[in-house]
């Protein structure tokens, strides 16, 4: 009964300091026992005098009032450290970025210094091999024709001006039986010349008829050099020509020669082929195998990076390890609207003939000068999971800290560091993927 005395002393002397303040430090003999002490009062106040019924009800109020309110702070007190999160999970949310290495552990890794390396501003393409076209020709005869005689197949190496082939050309005879006659023709004026000097001025050839006479063997004289030239035409040489003349016998085989030199890149000539002009495919086709040409399509959009003249740099899987070199010769004007690609033409140099057209291969265009820039080799770069790209550092070669780096350029194996590394910093140059699994890996028994 004397905590219960002292207990509503306290609300009639001091409660209004009480419910504001800290109940748990201003009633701590309630705090030990709230029920106990509330049937206590109750006991209490069912013996009391009627003569004190008001008060004790004012006492009651008063004493409800602040049990109600040290229940409360009461429960916030206790309540309130559980809101606070615990170290182990506040660490769980933000998983540790660094690692420590056992001696055996640094086997797996090796660190280097940050260095710079010079990155080449490129752009890639595929493309294919192709005869150079300026340096390729098909051979079609300039008549039409039987093919009589071939001279060359696919693969010879043959000088300009070589025959190749031979035709039975009605053409080449009619040519050449123009060229007799008229040859024939001017025989016969020269001998009537001659014969109308002789006379003139003693009996019976008069000045219109020696006038006459010389007009007809300079019109013979005409058509005969009219006729040497078309048969000229045909490929025959001057002394062929003398030698049809003199003989009275045409030479039908008309020779069809090589107009470049080059290499037999094509043959369609058998025996007995009826041939004639610009009728595909060509008897034969003429290359010079030493120059190719290489086209590539490139996006449209790169269009603005490109010019004529930057070098090119050209892969064929056929011949790896061995890239050959090339300008861009030339940039075409059709844009293709299907793929909004353009065509790019590049020339080199292929002294053995080792490529051959159609063959696949991949274009390096040089835009400008390398850059110069921080750089790390591509196994101490990590893309993790979130698509970031991490690195290692350390400083005493036992700590390691994962480093959060933006990357660019790549070239032979360097990867182009544009923030989070600073050169001359100790990293991992290679095994970065295992310290970054170490981060992942569950915690050990």
């Amino acid at each position: 009964m004397e905590m219960v005395n002292r207990a509503i002393s306290n609300i009639a002397d001091g409660g209004e300091s009480c419910l504001r303040g800290n109940v748990r430090l201003l009633c701590p003999s309630i705090k030990n026992a709230p029920e106990s002490l509330s049937e206590q009062f109750t006991v209490r106040l069912r013996f009391s005098s009627k003569k004190n019924a008001v008060g004790a009800a004012a006492v009651i109020v008063a004493v409800g009032g602040a049990l109600v309110l040290f229940k409360s702070e009461f429960g916030r007190a206790t309540d309130a450290p559980s809101a606070t999160p615990t170290t182990s999970e506040a660490t769980s949310s933000h998983p540790p970025t660094s690692v420590e290495l056992s001696p055996s552990q640094l086997n797996a890794i090796k660190t280097e210094p940050v260095g710079m390396h010079a990155f080449p501003v490129d752009k890639d393409a595929v493309g294919s091999i192709s005869l150079a076209d300026d340096q390729s020709v098909q051979v079609f005869p300039p008549y039409q024709g039987k093919i009589l005689e071939s001279m060359a197949d696919i693969g010879d190496r043959v000088t300009a001006g070589q025959p190749l082939y031979t035709i039975d050309s009605p053409d080449l005879i009619q040519a050449e039986s123009t060229l007799i006659g008229a040859a024939a023709t001017l025989e016969l004026t020269n001998k009537e010349l001659a014969r109308a000097k002789e006379l003139h001025g003693t009996s019976g050839v008069s000045q219109r008829e020696l006038e006459q006479a010389i007009s007809d063997q300079q019109s013979a004289e005409g058509a005969l050099k009219a006729a040497r030239d078309a048969v000229r035409i045909f490929g025959k040489t001057d002394a062929a020509i003398d030698q049809m003349i003199t003989s009275r016998k045409i030479d039908p085989a008309l020779v069809v020669r090589s107009p470049i030199s080059g290499e037999i890149t094509a043959f369609n000539a058998p025996v007995g082929l009826m041939v004639q002009p610009g009728n595909s495919p060509a008897p034969y086709s003429v290359a010079n195998v030493m120059a190719k040409w290489m086209l590539a399509d490139v996006p449209e959009a790169d269009l603005p990076a490109l010019r004529q003249g930057q070098p090119v740099e050209v892969s064929v899987p056929a011949f790896p390890g061995h890239p050959l070199k090339g300008k861009i010769a030339k940039i075409y004007e059709d844009v293709d609207p299907n793929t909004h690609r353009v065509t790019i033409r590049s020339e080199i140099a292929d002294p053995r003939n080792e490529l051959r057209p159609g063959m696949l291969a991949t274009f390096t265009i040089r835009i400008r000068t390398p850059v110069e820039s921080v750089a790390l080799p591509a196994n101490g770069v990590v893309r993790e999971s979130d698509g970031t790209m991490t690195a290692w550092v350390t400083t005493d070669q036992h700590h390691f800290e994962q480093r959060i780096i933006t990357t660019g350029l790549r070239n032979n194996g360097e990867v182009q560091i544009l923030s989070g590394l600073n050169r001359g910093e100790l990293a991992v140059a290679n095994g970065a993927v295992f310290l970054s699994n170490m981060l992942e890996a569950p915690p050990s028994d």
